[in-house]
């Protein structure tokens, strides 16, 4: 397995591949209520967008045959904090003060992703990790959706933390921080 790395819209050069393996992944269960068309559409109007975040980077794996086993995509959060896509849920989650102090500044895990027959080797591991090496202050975030249980179990094996929710204001998202 070759390890990728790319910055910037250069990523976009691998485009369909991303795709292919964002469409494999992400509409499987517990996603499988997605639609593959939709899915694959979407992701490649936010991947064209997302490459020009500052600090934006990328991490693919790709097998012997060239088709992307595995990816981690991720920036700079920057304020004011966004309020699209699930970044509402996170505010409301964590409230403005805490989100000011714990995710501005810090890099944000956007997407990170393993093709079924690259699970249990590591990969997602050392994607993860390759993708947040360089954090600002060695500081990094991500969430993922409360019944992504897999996705969860992973995350808190690797030593990601939870931050306590402000009270009453549980979401369908979880938020977790990188391991001091």
């Amino acid at each position: 397995m070759r390890i990728v790395r790319g910055s910037g819209p250069a990523v976009l050069g691998v485009l369909d591949a991303l795709g292919d393996a964002y469409v494999e992944i992400f509409t499987a269960p517990p996603w499988a209520h997605r639609s593959p068309a939709a899915v694959r559409h979407d992701f490649r109007e936010r991947l064209r967008g997302d490459v020009h975040r500052p600090g934006f980077r990328a991490v693919l794996a790709v097998d012997e045959s060239g088709a992307v086993a595995g990816f981690a995509t991720g920036w700079t959060t920057r304020a004011p904090f966004p309020t699209d896509r699930a970044y509402g849920k996170v505010l409301r989650r964590l409230g403005a003060e805490r989100v000011a102090e714990l995710l501005i500044g810090s890099f944000e895990v956007d997407e990170l992703g393993v093709r079924p027959r690259a699970r249990g080797t590591g990969l997602g591991g050392r994607l993860l990790s390759d993708l947040t090496t360089a954090a600002p202050g060695g500081r990094s975030w991500l969430l993922t959706w409360d019944r992504a249980h897999d996705a969860l179990a992973f995350y808190r094996r690797r030593g990601w933390e939870e931050p306590e929710a402000v009270h009453g204001e549980e979401t369908d998202v979880v938020v977790f921080l990188s391991p001091p």
